[in-house]
């Protein structure tokens, strides 16, 4: 028996889905169903409270949209529908935008049915304006829905179906607040389905406060020996110059994938020589790489592009919202480009044929490596390639992932990378450079003192200097690390200064 054999087509669903949702599916060019589909569908379906933990690009999306589609066209049927059926929640606006985009394929087969996308960023005066006509389905991030949610014109007291997207990111971005009040607002009777990638003491409470107590809980994971693809383990090859598969065994992610995962050690004052080495390798590949702060991608940013005219994009937090769909379009479009980019960009966006990931900046754990690596390897008997760059300091990171069963095999350092300082020392002439220089190496530091892993990720004993030397600069930056942050920390702020005032003072007597 082939695995096609094993797979749940579409059409068993026949008889719980209607004729319209059937042939959108055909027509997007699905035929089989993903483990969470076929596990979460049928029950969905039918009425049940769920609560769905699976991987990145486990093909989630369809599997709470068609549930929320059904909902909508029983109500039509019964003619039954003031004000709004549906709420979707997505903890971002590009998330919500795509599943936004992916409920517009499967509602074209539904004549009269309505949807609005309710995101920052946007006009709320059109927002409004589409929400008071009584829309069936409204996708949302929390903030912005919630701010709808206290004026007279949304009308969401029919509310039949509740969906909560990314449930672990949505109390990650702080929203955990807004949530709770959308709950707590709409109508008790009604179906709720939330999907994460992991479950967490404050998902727990969620449920409990949000769902009825007959809850169907769905685990495509719970059997998986490994956190990303089964089966693999990678490695580097550096005599053949190429990636070697040690150990295969098929696995469903969303299709048949393989991903090469490694990890490299690099000098601190050297990291911006390695990825402009890493540019040049990958010039003709579509790449994502990911920095801990927004600072920081402006900074390798401005300086790739201006100054070592490589052809690169950028995308973080602070920018707004038509500048974030921009960007998100030209590289979804494009076939060779680099993609610079905070954690915004590591959850459910489908980009397809990215060839590499590259983690400059290492992810705080292990749910956020896995999400960023789930960038790449998205499609049938595709490949991807993932690296994750490490300071000497940080190599203890490698058992970390381990002991989650991440396995990487090393990737060996190149021997030649090209000296940058004659560019950076033409870009640092430049005063507004020079400030977004100091800016991001702020930004790096402040990013490390929020790291839950203290052992790993030790400001106390980083060498700034070599720091400094990362972002282009002759010597550490006079910066207040302290400020901007909440007092719990301080304290460990001001240890770290002492100890570098007798580290000066040892120098001087010396």
């Amino acid at each position: 028996m082939n695995d096609e054999d094993k797979k749940v087509k579409f059409k068993s669903l026949k008889e719980q889905i209607s004729k319209g949702t059937y042939s959108a599916i055909k027509g997007m060019g699905f035929k089989y169903m993903t483990d969470i589909q076929s596990e979460v569908l049928p029950r969905a379906l039918d009425g049940a409270d769920i609560v769905a933990t699976a991987k990145t690009g486990s093909g989630k999306t369809l599997a709470f949209l068609i549930p929320a589609v059904e909902v909508v066209v029983k109500s039509m049927e019964n003619q039954q529908y003031p004000g709004t059926l549906c709420i979707i929640i997505s903890p971002t606006r590009e998330l919500a935008t795509q599943s936004y985009s992916v409920l517009q394929d499967l509602i074209s087969y539904h004549e009269g049915m309505t949807s609005t996308l309710i995101i920052g960023g946007e006009s709320r005066q059109r927002q409004s304006a589409e929400l008071s006509k009584g829309m069936h389905i409204v996708v949302a991030t929390p903030g912005r829905l919630f701010d709808h949610m206290r004026t007279k014109e949304f009308d969401y007291k029919s509310v039949l179906c509740l969906v909560l997207d990314e449930a672990d990111k949505i109390f990650q971005y702080g929203f955990e607040e807004d949530v709770k009040q959308i709950v707590n607002r709409l109508p008790k009777n009604r179906q709720t389905m939330l999907f994460s990638a992991t479950q967490s003491e404050r998902t727990d409470a969620l449920v409990k406060s949000a769902m009825k107590d007959n809850i169907q809980s769905i685990n495509t994971d719970e059997d998986d020996l490994r956190a990303t693809v089964e089966g693999l383990k990678q490695g580097y090859n550096s005599k053949k110059k190429k990636a070697v598969v040690y150990c295969c065994k098929s696995f469903i992610l969303e299709q048949y994938n393989n991903l090469f995962r490694q990890y490299v050690i690099c000098e601190t004052q050297f990291r911006l020589w390695w990825l402009d080495k890493l540019l040049k390798k990958t010039k003709n590949q579509k790449v994502m790489v990911f920095f801990s702060s927004c600072k920081s991608v402006e900074f390798h940013y401005e300086f790739f592009s201006k100054y070592c005219g490589a052809s690169v994009l950028c995308i973080h937090g602070k920018m707004n919202q038509a500048e974030r769909t921009s960007v998100i379009t030209n590289f979804y479009n494009a076939e060779k480009v680099a993609l610079f980019c905070t954690d915004l960009a590591a959850r459910g966006l489908d980009i397809p044929a990215v060839d590499w990931i590259a983690q400059f900046d290492p992810p705080a754990d292990t749910n956020e490596y896995i999400h960023r690596v789930g960038r790449t390897a998205r499609g049938f008997g595709t490949t991807g390639n993932a690296v994750l760059l490490l300071r000497p300091e940080e190599k203890e990171f490698v058992s970390y992932l381990q002991e989650a069963k991440i396995y990487l095999d090393k990737y060996e350092m190149w021997d030649k990378l090209s000296n940058l300082q004659p560019k950076l020392d033409k870009a640092l002439e430049d005063p507004d450079f020079q400030k977004l220089a100091i800016e991001a190496f702020e930004g790096y530091i402040r990013a490390l003192e929020v790291r839950k892993l203290k052992h790993v990720f030790n400001i106390l004993t980083m060498d700034m200097d070599a720091l400094a030397k990362s972002f282009g600069l002759k010597e550490k930056p006079e910066v207040d690390i302290r400020v901007g942050f909440s007092k719990k920390h301080r304290p460990r702020k001001r240890m770290a200064a002492m100890l570098e005032a007798q580290n000066e003072t040892k120098h001087r007597k010396m």
